[in-house]
């Protein structure tokens, strides 16, 4: 995340700063969106369009993210493991 940071020009006094404000932003999404699989279609393109305000193509996101949650459903944890093991 530091060298994002900096390619984006923040120097070495604003990097600490910048790092927690994305970090908080982060979090506040995960705890958002916590419980996506409970939510509608509108509350899931409301809640991506409130940290995605510019953004055009929240339907995408949308698709996307059900898509997502689909996939991690039929996958147990050791499918993900087994890469990082045999790496």
């Amino acid at each position: 995340m530091e060298l994002s940071i900096r390619e984006i020009g923040y120097g070495d006094q604003s990097i600490n700063k910048k790092m927690k404000v994305y970090l908080n932003l982060f979090h506040a999404i995960v705890s958002d969106i916590h419980f996506w699989h409970q939510l509608n279609r509108s509350e899931k393109l409301k809640k991506l369009s409130s940290f995605l305000e510019d953004f055009k193509e929240i339907d995408v996101l949308v698709d996307y993210f059900d898509d997502f949650a689909k996939n991690l459903e039929k996958k147990t944890l050791n499918f993900f493991l087994k890469s990082v093991i045999n790496s």
